[in-house]
């Protein structure tokens, strides 16, 4: 631990800023991690079987009941009422697909919140690190430029100590950051596809019993 705190305080301002983006990062993988990975599953489809009987039969009452079974900030119960309602007051096939569209996503759209922040924040944890490294080896060239020969030496081993601890310290930050992100971006992937399909099940189901509002035609002068 000493030598942690040693190597910390050796590395200059810029060790700071890493460590307020470290924190950052930290914050958004932990929500990130919970929502994705303990609050949302990847068995829409299966709970779709659920409604399947109800859906060919036409008994769009009895869906929207056993979709309030369901966890009100489920995605699949709001796109299930989003096309069951928009099919009970007859809007047809396009009306249907507009309200599960919309439903989808904005879904969608919460899956990926702050995600692309990790993306921004492994990126600016190594160019600070970077900057940690040039901004230390200037101070130290600066400094032996203007002692005598004995100190050179002493002031030289702190300039590049404080530019390998910032690079390092940076890059310790980036490297989780980076891999947690695609981590999160392939969970993010597999439940849209899941929610994705369950939607397409649910709406096929649906136009089952809705047909597509039809054009007007006009008639041809002959």
């Amino acid at each position: 631990m000493e030598s942690l705190i040693h190597a910390f305080s050796a590395g200059g301002f810029w060790m700071y800023p890493i460590l307020g983006v470290q924190i950052a990062a930290f914050a958004i993988v932990i929500e990130r991690t919970l929502t994705l990975f303990l609050r949302r599953s990847i068995n829409q489809r299966k709970r779709v079987r659920h409604f399947e009987e109800d859906l060919k039969k036409g008994q769009l009452s009895k869906v929207l009941k056993k979709a309030e079974s369901l966890s009100p900030h489920s995605s699949l119960r709001k796109m299930i009422e989003a096309g069951t309602q928009a099919a009970i007051n007859m809007g047809g096939r396009e009306e249907i697909q507009a309200k599960m569209d919309e439903i989808l996503y904005h879904e969608q759209g919460r899956l990926e919140a702050r995600i692309e922040f990790l993306s921004m924040l492994g990126n600016v944890a190594t160019l600070m690190g970077l900057l940690g490294t040039i901004t230390g080896m200037i101070r130290s060239f600066a400094a032996i430029a203007s002692v005598d020969q004995a100190t050179k030496a002493a002031l030289l081993a702190q300039g590049i100590s404080e530019a390998m601890n910032a690079t390092a310290y940076g890059l310790i930050v980036a490297i989780p950051t980076l891999i947690m992100y695609s981590v999160l971006q392939n969970r993010v992937t597999k439940i849209s596809d899941d929610m994705t399909q369950a939607a397409l099940r649910v709406f096929n189901l649906l136009g089952f019993q809705n047909e597509s509002v039809p054009l007007k035609r006009t008639s041809v002068p002959r």
